[in-house]
């Protein structure tokens, strides 16, 4: 599990369950090439299993950047927002999942936020338009992000039937996600996802 958030791969499964199944997911563009950092979430029927909240996790602001771009964390988890930069941020998000505001802080100020609902939470700054960034928050313990080869693998599962869903920042969707079903005893599930190009101010290297 992460414990500082550095926009690395992000596994957030935790003991393995009594009949572990693997389950790889891989997920493509409309050219067939690999999509790297795609949150990928399983949620079995009637096995859902929620993540611990427990750990540090922290979204800094560094160069009039978000770091890191992408975050993953369980429901429940407190984020810190350190200001590494000598300007002040005013760090908020209008998002469903989670509406809220840091009011003007300085540089080697942080504030804190409890992420307590599941969904995906932009974040923005009023001060700098060109910041941007993306908090996922996870109710399922089977959370994963897409690697270079675009495969989210799991190897503790407790198999199908359920559902998995796929998310990215660019992606063409209603909400930025997609979703499949798996059915018993199904292994791998392929996803091809058409994505939008990145604003030039966004993270293109999360």
């Amino acid at each position: 599990m992460v414990r500082i958030i550095l926009g690395s791969v992000t596994a957030l499964a935790l003991a393995a369950p009594a009949v572990a199944a693997p389950l790889a997911v891989r997920v493509v563009d409309a050219a067939g090439k690999p999509v790297r950092d795609a949150v990928v979430t399983f949620y079995p029927n009637g096995q859902a299993r929620a993540p611990r909240a427990g750990g540090r996790y922290v979204i800094s602001q560094k160069d009039l950047q978000f770091h890191p771009f992408l975050a993953v964390v369980p429901v429940g988890a407190e984020v810190s927002f350190p200001n590494l930069d000598n300007t002040r941020h005013h760090v908020y998000s209008f998002s469903p999942a989670k509406r809220f505001e840091l009011k003007l802080f300085a540089k080697d100020q942080s504030r804190a936020v409890r992420f307590d609902r599941a969904g995906v939470v932009p974040l923005g700054c009023n001060i700098h338009d060109q910041m941007t960034a993306f908090v996922v928050v996870t109710d399922s313990v089977w959370t994963a992000r897409t690697n270079a080869q675009g495969v989210a693998a799991f190897a503790d599962t407790p198999g199908g039937p359920g559902r998995v869903t796929v998310w990215h920042p660019y992606l063409r969707a209603p909400g930025g996600k997609l979703q499949q079903a798996l059915a018993a005893g199904q292994t791998r599930l392929n996803f091809s996802a058409r994505l939008r190009p990145p604003a030039p101010a966004m993270h293109t290297d999360y």
